[in-house]
């Protein structure tokens, strides 16, 4: 089998100490291009990113699934297509090197999406906050009783394959991203595996568990969405 086409995209808000950091510990070898999405950064993000040799694209319409929707287009766009994309938060939570345990399945054909789940894998104490987990637990609760699918965590670690990700058709421009990937994916049955992958306390504030408004915010939209695609 020919090499992977494999494309990483990382969204990013305010991540100038963080991002330089994914972007070094991702495993060059096996990635063709790094997109970093700067999402309305008030800091050197994007300086930061491009310094490293990334993709440097601006999505001024503040929202996670904004910055990814963006990243997407850019792919789209360009004269080939990849086999693989991955999705990988610029806050340095996230261990970069693990991408290979996720695209792997992907590559020998065992699977069409998979999650990086941190509730099998290794969390640093204080890495994820309680609403975090009790938030996680919730959705992944829900998706199961209403989809017929079990997750483990709604992780934004993840591999996809790209006529897979297309066939999904992802819409969501804010919180509500990563639900909608996996509950259309078990609506498609496409073939999906969570693995473990650890986690570590990210670089500075959470711009959802961090904030009041976040968590509310969050919350909400997933809920939604995952009742909306019933």
């Amino acid at each position: 089998m020919s090499k992977p086409d494999i494309r990483v995209i990382i969204p990013a808000f305010n991540e100038q100490n963080a991002v330089g950091l994914v972007i070094d510990e991702i495993p060059k070898e096996w990635v063709s291009e790094v997109i970093v999405v700067d999402n309305g950064s008030t800091d050197d993000t994007f300086a930061q990113a491009q310094s490293r040799g990334a993709t440097t694209l601006k999505e001024p319409t503040r929202g996670y699934g904004n910055a990814c929707l963006k990243g997407m287009e850019h792919i789209a766009q360009s004269n080939s297509l990849p086999d693989i994309v991955v999705f990988l938060d610029g806050d340095h939570s996230d261990y970069p090197e693990q991408l290979i345990d996720l695209v792997k399945p992907i590559i020998d054909n065992e699977v069409d999406l998979v999650i990086g789940s941190r509730s099998l894998g290794k969390t640093e104490k204080g890495s994820m906050t309680p609403q975090q987990i009790f938030g996680n637990w919730l959705a992944t609760t829900l998706i199961r009783l209403f989809y017929r699918k079990k997750y483990t965590d709604l992780g934004p670690f993840r591999a996809v394959r790209y006529g897979s990700l297309m066939t999904i058709g992802m819409k969501d421009r804010t919180y509500g991203w990563t639900v909608e990937m996996q509950l259309k994916a078990a609506k498609l049955n496409l073939r999906t595996r969570d693995i473990p992958v650890n986690y570590r306390q990210r670089i500075g504030v959470s711009k959802v568990s961090g904030t009041i408004k976040g968590t509310l915010g969050a919350g909400y939209k997933i809920l939604y969405t995952i009742f909306k695609y019933l």
